[in-house]
């Protein structure tokens, strides 16, 4: 189920999902991870906004396909994780449009993994599974592939949530669309 009620957490709209927030309020109660909303990532969408997109489809997919944080599970997908990384994976904290300009630095798609994955290990403590989510979400742009599943789910995500907001499109229409019309054939199968 998709939240489309929303609430805010230090400014910050995010769902009001009880679950995910329990997740990540940590992280965005973080001055840093606040200061992202100050740098434009697509179209007109913040650094931040779009990592709360990317982070909370993440999380639902992987919570739908697997698993939440049970040791106990083998094969499912690690929701924690990809909630986590899905917020921390541009933590860049600077402004790409300007930074090759400013820098001389013109391969932001390749290096700003890294220097987030500097950045959120110094803000806080990360799983490999976490690590690998920030290091590896560029891919295929960066030749290493990632080598968890929910780093694959990140990286499907990040696409999708970056065309989407570059196109100045919602980032949850087509989820919310495909979700209401499974209620709605779930309802006719009743009847």
């Amino acid at each position: 189920m998709i939240y489309r009620s929303k609430e805010t957490v230090c400014s910050i709209t995010v769902p009001r999902d009880p679950e995910y927030l329990a997740l990540v309020q940590d992280i965005l109660e973080h001055p840093l991870v606040r200061s992202m909303e100050a740098y434009t990532q697509h179209g007109e969408t913040s650094c931040l906004r779009h990592s709360i997109n990317v982070s909370y489809l993440s999380y639902l997919y992987c919570r739908d396909h697997g698993w939440q944080a049970r040791a106990a599970a083998r094969a499912g997908l690690n929701a924690k994780a990809a909630a986590r990384g899905g917020i921390l994976h541009d933590l860049f904290l600077y402004d790409w449009h300007f930074h090759a300009k400013e820098t001389g630095n013109y391969f932001h798609g390749l290096t700003h993994p890294r220097r987030a994955l500097e950045n959120a290990q110094r803000l806080f403590s990360l799983t490999d599974r976490e690590k690998n989510i920030i290091l590896r979400h560029m891919w295929p742009l960066t030749v290493t592939p990632p080598k968890y599943r929910e780093a694959y789910v990140i990286v499907m995500f990040d696409k999708y949530c970056s065309l989407m907001e570059t196109f100045h499109k919602p980032v949850m229409e087509l989820m919310e669309y495909q979700e209401l019309t499974a209620d709605l054939k779930k309802g006719f199968a009743a009847q």
